[in-house]
């Protein structure tokens, strides 16, 4: 058995610029160690050292990066050249550099399982397994259900995003375009209202008002609601249609039964095509909390214990 500790950064930098961005990287753990590729959630979130905790800092490598526009990467909330392809080729090109040819272990919650998962579509002899959580597929039926059906639970909350009603069409062009415009009480509301709601999703006693709004956090809502706008670019329920290359990866699912974000319902479906899967539901609401931290922490450990 190892002794788990909070692994500490041995290394960090930025990619090359490409692309007009350059992009923010750490490596914890092991130099030495097996590679775990890590990818963080959003769009618009970034690399924490948190994010290593479930690793052993003896055996594994630890690899971060802070998506384009994100946390360290610069220019910051730029949305050009910016898409999830290029997120994909960011992460190509890091293990690349870092001088990584063999297989990797992908990890990835919410945003970032959809691009642990795209990863390894992409690469799927590249992948040694997959440890996910909060499992969002970035489809229309999640969107439809964060922004139409979750008015059954949250009535009041829908209709302060509709703007009681006078709003049509599609919310997250609307406020795209005021998230993107040069007037800052605009910028503001945008990420007060649509930029919040899935942070308050799953809250007995949600707030959605509008205040002043720090410049990094309004960076951040900047890039979720363009991707969010562009439906993350990715062509409708690609991950399941595509499934069939992923079935020969062992991969964990971690999720929160009244996860009001993501519904279960995702993971689940994906959890049937995918032979070497296991599903772990908590007993838990919201999309992120205490037990599921405590779980996903906890299987992560025991699932990679059973390949060594």
């Amino acid at each position: 058995m190892f002794r788990w500790f909070k692994p500490k950064i041995f290394n960090s930098g930025y990619l090359p610029e490409h692309d007009g961005h350059k992009v923010f990287f750490m490596e914890a753990g092991n130099p030495h160690g097996l590679p775990v590729l890590v990818f963080h959630g959003g769009p618009g979130g970034q690399a924490k050292i948190h994010h290593t905790d479930a690793f052993c800092p003896c055996k594994h490598r630890v690899i971060l990066f802070d998506q384009r526009g994100c946390g360290k990467s610069f220019p910051a909330g730029e949305m050009l050249n910016n898409n999830t392809q290029a997120l994909l080729d960011d992460a190509e090109r890091l293990l690349k550099y870092l001088k990584i040819d063999g297989k990797v272990i992908v990890r990835g919650a919410s945003w970032g399982s959809t691009l642990a998962l795209l990863f390894a579509l992409r690469n799927p002899q590249r992948v040694e397994s997959l440890l996910l959580s909060q499992v969002f597929l970035a489809d229309s039926g999640n969107k439809k259900w964060l922004y139409d059906n979750s008015r059954i639970f949250y009535p009041d909350m829908i209709e302060k995003l509709n703007d009681a009603n006078k709003i049509s069409g599609d919310l997250s062009k609307h406020y795209a375009e005021m998230i993107n415009s040069g007037d800052y009480e605009l910028q503001q509301r945008a990420s007060c209202l649509y930029g919040s709601f899935e942070r308050v999703a799953g809250s007995l006693e949600p707030h959605l008002d509008i205040h002043d709004v720090f410049p990094e956090q309004l960076t951040s809502d900047r890039i979720y609601i363009n991707y969010e706008a562009q439906n993350f670019m990715l062509e409708d329920n690609y991950i399941l249609n595509n499934a069939e290359k992923l079935q020969n990866i062992p991969t964990l699912m971690v999720h929160n039964r009244l996860d009001m974000v993501c519904p279960l319902e995702g993971a689940y479906k994906l959890h049937k095509k995918l032979p070497y899967s296991k599903l772990i539901i908590v007993p838990e609401i919201g999309h992120v909390g205490k037990l599921l931290r405590r779980t996903i922490n906890r299987e992560i450990k025991a699932f990679l214990l059973q390949y060594e």
